[in-house]
């Protein structure tokens, strides 16, 4: 928790309360059903929590916005963002049940009515997004595939509307067939060694009527 306090100083009290919930709740939840590796469950605010907040360290939410985050699992990176971007609403979906009814049941607990869980294929999910979030569920050819024709016309960020994408390495040949495609060092935000090989992906998706 003071990592998370540590690059975002300036949460409410209820934002506080509700970071400080996570682990209660995952580990209660890892225990039932296994939405996080046994060993990344120790890790949870650096390589989860802190990890999803990387992408408000690229594109801050304004208040109104509409976020989609494909592949959910447990959370990540929504249920963080969710926190951090109260005036945000959050479509949080997965093709797997079980996950949901864990997405679901986090967010209950927490008191999060920004956010909406629901099991089902991107491709099939329906509405216009400002943002379309995840963390590394595919290659960003197969991704862009899944949620292409599903944002916004209207701009009204830095970044244009798009993918905001959480993945580690070297990218570039995934990336060949986006030039327009941005990649940033989450070692340029956070110190811990978890975070030298992490990026966000920025891909703008142009509006298809």
């Amino acid at each position: 928790m003071q990592e998370i306090l540590r690059y975002f100083p300036d949460l409410t009290p209820l934002q506080i309360e509700q970071f400080q919930a996570l682990e209660a709740l995952y580990k209660d939840w890892n225990a039932k059903i296994n939405v996080i590796s046994r060993k990344d469950i120790d890790e949870l605010y650096v390589r989860h929590v802190l990890h999803s907040l990387g992408i408000a360290k690229v594109q801050a939410f304004v208040p109104g916005t509409q976020v989609m985050d494909v592949g959910t699992g447990g959370g990540f990176p929504g249920i963080p963002l969710a926190i951090l971007f109260p005036e945000t609403q959050f479509y949080l979906i997965d093709v797997i049940q079980k996950k949901i009814k864990v997405v679901q049941a986090v967010a209950d607990a927490l008191g999060l009515k920004n956010l909406k869980a629901e099991q089902l294929r991107a491709e099939n999910a329906r509405g216009d997004f400002d943002f379309i979030v995840s963390r590394a569920v595919t290659n960003m050819p197969d991704f862009v595939q899944w949620v292409k024709g599903k944002t916004k016309k209207a701009n009204k960020h830095d970044l244009p509307n798009g993918i905001l994408y959480l993945k580690g390495g070297d990218l570039s040949e995934e990336l060949a067939d986006f030039p327009k495609a941005t990649e940033y060092l989450l070692s340029d935000f956070f110190q811990e060694e978890f975070f030298e090989t992490k990026k966000v992906v920025h891909v703008p998706l142009k509006y298809k009527p």
